[in-house]
Protein backbone atom coordinates (compact mmCIF):
# COMPACT_ATOMS: atom_id res chain seq x y z
CA UNK A 1 0.00 0.00 0.00
CA UNK A 2 1.11 3.63 -0.77
CA UNK A 3 2.86 5.77 2.01
CA UNK A 4 0.01 8.25 1.82
CA UNK A 5 -2.26 5.37 3.49
CA UNK A 6 0.14 4.09 5.58
CA UNK A 7 0.72 7.50 7.42
CA UNK A 8 -3.26 8.19 7.64
CA UNK A 9 -3.88 4.20 9.37
CA UNK A 10 -0.83 5.85 11.60
CA UNK A 11 -3.25 9.12 12.45
CA UNK A 12 -6.16 7.18 12.71
CA UNK A 13 -4.13 4.87 15.10
CA UNK A 14 -2.81 7.74 16.70
CA UNK A 15 -6.19 9.64 17.38
CA UNK A 16 -8.13 5.58 18.90
CA UNK A 17 -5.23 5.74 20.79
CA UNK A 18 -5.46 9.11 22.32
CA UNK A 19 -8.95 8.67 22.54
CA UNK A 20 -8.49 5.14 25.14
CA UNK A 21 -10.67 3.47 22.56
CA UNK A 22 -10.35 -0.09 21.51
CA UNK A 23 -10.33 -0.90 17.62
CA UNK A 24 -14.27 -2.42 18.58
CA UNK A 25 -15.63 1.09 20.23
CA UNK A 26 -13.82 3.17 17.11
CA UNK A 27 -15.69 0.47 14.90
CA UNK A 28 -18.61 0.70 16.22
CA UNK A 29 -19.09 4.69 16.60
CA UNK A 30 -17.95 5.01 12.58
CA UNK A 31 -20.58 2.35 12.07
CA UNK A 32 -18.31 -0.39 10.27
CA UNK A 33 -16.74 -3.80 11.57
CA UNK A 34 -14.14 -3.93 14.18
CA UNK A 35 -12.49 -6.01 11.53
CA UNK A 36 -12.83 -3.38 8.46
CA UNK A 37 -11.80 -0.41 10.94
CA UNK A 38 -8.22 -2.71 11.52
CA UNK A 39 -7.70 -3.49 8.46
CA UNK A 40 -7.70 0.46 7.68
CA UNK A 41 -5.14 0.93 11.26
CA UNK A 42 -2.84 -0.92 9.41
CA UNK A 43 -2.36 0.52 6.42
CA UNK A 44 -2.75 -2.19 4.04
CA UNK A 45 -5.89 -1.90 3.17
CA UNK A 46 -7.04 1.20 0.91
CA UNK A 47 -8.71 3.81 3.23
CA UNK A 48 -11.94 5.26 1.12
CA UNK A 49 -11.89 9.01 1.06
CA UNK A 50 -15.59 8.48 2.65
CA UNK A 51 -14.81 6.91 5.55
CA UNK A 52 -11.73 9.61 6.31
CA UNK A 53 -14.38 12.37 6.09
CA UNK A 54 -17.10 9.97 8.50
CA UNK A 55 -14.40 9.61 10.95
CA UNK A 56 -13.02 13.51 10.76
CA UNK A 57 -16.46 13.77 11.99
CA UNK A 58 -17.28 11.21 14.39
CA UNK A 59 -14.29 12.19 15.99
CA UNK A 60 -14.43 16.14 15.72
CA UNK A 61 -10.92 16.34 13.65
CA UNK A 62 -10.51 17.97 10.50
CA UNK A 63 -10.46 15.86 7.06
CA UNK A 64 -7.34 17.50 6.45
CA UNK A 65 -5.44 16.68 9.53
CA UNK A 66 -5.98 12.86 8.63
CA UNK A 67 -5.11 13.32 5.31
CA UNK A 68 -1.85 15.42 5.31
CA UNK A 69 -0.96 15.89 8.99
CA UNK A 70 -1.40 19.60 9.11
CA UNK A 71 -3.98 21.28 10.89
CA UNK A 72 -6.11 24.16 9.00
CA UNK A 73 -5.64 27.26 11.26
CA UNK A 74 -7.95 30.01 8.49
CA UNK A 75 -11.26 30.62 10.03
CA UNK A 76 -12.36 33.93 7.52
CA UNK A 77 -10.89 32.01 3.90
CA UNK A 78 -8.84 29.74 2.44
CA UNK A 79 -7.62 30.14 -1.27
CA UNK A 80 -6.10 26.92 -2.55
CA UNK A 81 -3.99 27.76 -5.86
CA UNK A 82 -4.46 25.58 -8.76
CA UNK A 83 -2.44 22.28 -8.36
CA UNK A 84 -1.46 22.94 -4.50
CA UNK A 85 -3.86 21.13 -2.58
CA UNK A 86 -3.63 18.33 -0.38
CA UNK A 87 -3.47 15.87 -2.38
CA UNK A 88 -4.41 11.89 -1.50
CA UNK A 89 -3.66 8.93 -4.02
CA UNK A 90 -5.35 6.07 -2.87
CA UNK A 91 -4.60 3.89 -5.27
CA UNK A 92 -3.51 4.51 -9.59
CA UNK A 93 -6.97 5.06 -10.22
CA UNK A 94 -8.14 7.69 -7.92
CA UNK A 95 -6.47 10.94 -6.88
CA UNK A 96 -8.07 13.13 -4.04
CA UNK A 97 -7.08 16.85 -4.07
CA UNK A 98 -8.57 19.01 -1.09
CA UNK A 99 -9.47 22.43 -2.01
CA UNK A 100 -10.37 23.79 1.54
CA UNK A 101 -7.40 22.05 3.71
CA UNK A 102 -6.48 25.93 5.17
CA UNK A 103 -10.01 26.00 6.41
CA UNK A 104 -10.76 25.08 10.02
CA UNK A 105 -14.65 23.57 11.04
CA UNK A 106 -15.34 23.37 6.80
CA UNK A 107 -18.81 22.72 6.83
CA UNK A 108 -18.38 20.94 3.46
CA UNK A 109 -15.15 18.98 1.99
CA UNK A 110 -14.73 20.04 -1.62
CA UNK A 111 -12.11 18.02 -3.83
CA UNK A 112 -10.67 18.13 -7.36
CA UNK A 113 -10.71 14.27 -7.94
CA UNK A 114 -8.79 12.65 -11.00
CA UNK A 115 -10.26 9.20 -11.95
CA UNK A 116 -8.20 7.54 -14.69
CA UNK A 117 -9.27 4.50 -17.00
CA UNK A 118 -9.54 1.40 -15.22
CA UNK A 119 -11.14 -2.60 -16.52
CA UNK A 120 -11.12 -2.93 -12.72
CA UNK A 121 -14.81 -3.17 -12.21
CA UNK A 122 -16.21 -0.11 -10.59
CA UNK A 123 -15.89 -0.33 -6.32
CA UNK A 124 -19.47 1.40 -4.65
CA UNK A 125 -18.67 2.81 -1.45
CA UNK A 126 -21.08 5.08 0.85
CA UNK A 127 -21.29 7.86 3.53
CA UNK A 128 -23.31 9.59 5.70
CA UNK A 129 -24.49 13.11 4.02
CA UNK A 130 -24.82 14.72 0.24
CA UNK A 131 -22.36 14.84 -2.77
CA UNK A 132 -22.54 17.57 -5.24
CA UNK A 133 -20.25 16.47 -8.56
CA UNK A 134 -19.34 18.56 -11.73
CA UNK A 135 -17.85 17.60 -14.51
CA UNK A 136 -14.75 19.37 -15.18
CA UNK A 137 -13.19 17.33 -17.88
CA UNK A 138 -14.02 13.85 -19.79
CA UNK A 139 -17.05 11.59 -19.45
CA UNK A 140 -17.88 9.51 -16.37
CA UNK A 141 -19.96 6.74 -15.70
CA UNK A 142 -21.87 7.00 -12.04
CA UNK A 143 -23.77 4.29 -10.12
CA UNK A 144 -26.14 5.49 -7.73
CA UNK A 145 -28.50 2.80 -5.80
CA UNK A 146 -28.08 0.52 -8.93
CA UNK A 147 -28.65 3.36 -10.99
CA UNK A 148 -26.17 4.12 -14.33
CA UNK A 149 -25.72 7.44 -15.33
CA UNK A 150 -23.12 9.28 -17.79
CA UNK A 151 -21.99 12.70 -17.56
CA UNK A 152 -20.40 14.29 -19.35
CA UNK A 153 -17.76 18.21 -18.73
CA UNK A 154 -20.42 20.57 -17.43
CA UNK A 155 -22.77 18.11 -15.89
CA UNK A 156 -23.44 18.07 -12.42
CA UNK A 157 -25.16 15.73 -10.05
CA UNK A 158 -26.30 15.69 -6.49
CA UNK A 159 -27.18 13.04 -4.82
CA UNK A 160 -27.35 11.13 -1.21
CA UNK A 161 -24.20 9.72 -0.56
CA UNK A 162 -25.45 7.37 1.62
CA UNK A 163 -26.67 5.23 -1.34
CA UNK A 164 -24.08 2.59 -2.69
CA UNK A 165 -22.37 4.74 -5.59
CA UNK A 166 -19.19 4.57 -7.59
CA UNK A 167 -17.29 6.06 -10.67
CA UNK A 168 -15.48 5.42 -13.59
CA UNK A 169 -13.80 7.27 -16.48
CA UNK A 170 -15.14 6.25 -19.87
CA UNK A 171 -13.66 6.44 -23.65
CA UNK A 172 -10.16 5.24 -22.54
CA UNK A 173 -9.68 9.22 -20.71
CA UNK A 174 -9.07 10.54 -17.60
CA UNK A 175 -12.01 12.17 -15.50
CA UNK A 176 -11.71 15.24 -13.65
CA UNK A 177 -14.50 16.21 -11.60
CA UNK A 178 -15.41 18.56 -8.35
CA UNK A 179 -16.94 16.45 -5.70
CA UNK A 180 -18.11 18.40 -2.32
CA UNK A 181 -18.84 16.52 0.66
CA UNK A 182 -21.52 17.75 3.03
Amino acid sequence: MNTQIKQIAERLHGLRDALELTTFETASKCGISQEQYEKYETGNSDIPLSFICDFAQTFGVETTALISGNDPHSLAFSVTRKGTGTSVERNKVYKYQSLAHGFRNAKAEPFEVTVEPSDKPMHLNSHLGQEFNLILEGTMQLQIAGNDIVLNEGDSIYFDSSKPHGMTALNGKKVKFLAVII
